[in-house]
Formats: structure tokens, C-alpha cells, sequence
């Protein structure tokens, strides 16, 4: 499988990449943390790991790690606005429950 964006979340990362100015995608990944165990973590990549499985969704390419891909295989990123908040959506089908706050999740 993969882990997938969806063309908003892909035209925003684009997006953000050309006014960084540098950059060759995003870096999604997993962190023991919260209360249901598990957290999500993104950041620009600038450069591949080694180790790193790439995946690429409408023309982004999207970097994680081996140890995080059970946990977030799958897994398709999405890009919303509501109201004056926006930011990213996980759609992720591994996840068994998630806490109250919706800050972690658990398998």
C-alpha cells in the first residue's frame, strides 16, 4: 500500500515548498506520545534517507519511514480550511481509537 494526499493537501505542500524555496517533499511518520500512544509527525524533507519508502501522490513525494508505515499504511492526507482554522486530516484505516483532544490515536 502507501500513504497517499489528496490534491489539496498536495497543491499545499507544493505550495509551501516553492516560497521555502527548498525542499523535495514530505516527511510523515509516527511518535509514541499522548494518551492514546501514538501521534502523527510531518515535516519538509530536504533530502531522502537511505531508509526512507517514497511514495508520490499528485506529483508530491511523500517520505516515511519503515518502522512508522505499519501504523500509517494507508493512510491518505488531506488539506481543509473550516472556518479560520486549516491544516492537515489523517484518514488513516489502522487507527482502533484516537483521544478525546484527537492529538494521538492507537492500532
Amino acid at each position: 500500500m502507501a500513504v497517499t494526499l489528496t490534491e489539496a493537501a498536495a497543491r499545499h505542500v507544493s505550495g509551501y515548498l516553492a516560497r521555502r524555496g527548498k525542499g523535495i517533499g514530505l516527511r510523515v511518520g509516527v511518535r509514541t506520545t499522548g494518551c492514546s500512544g501514538l501521534a502523527y509527525k510531518l515535516e519538509f524533507a530536504d533530502e531522502a534517507d537511505p531508509t526512507d519508502l517514497s511514495f508520490e501522490s499528485h506529483g508530491v513525494k511523500v517520505f516515511v519511514d519503515p518502522k512508522s508505515l505499519p501504523y500509517i499504511d494507508g493512510t491518505e492526507l488531506d488539506f481543509a480550511r473550516e472556518g479560520l482554522n486549516e491544516g492537515f486530516k489523517f484518514r488513516n484505516p489502522n487507527v482502533a481509537a484516537e483521544c478525546g483532544c484527537g492529538e494521538s490515536f492507537t492500532v
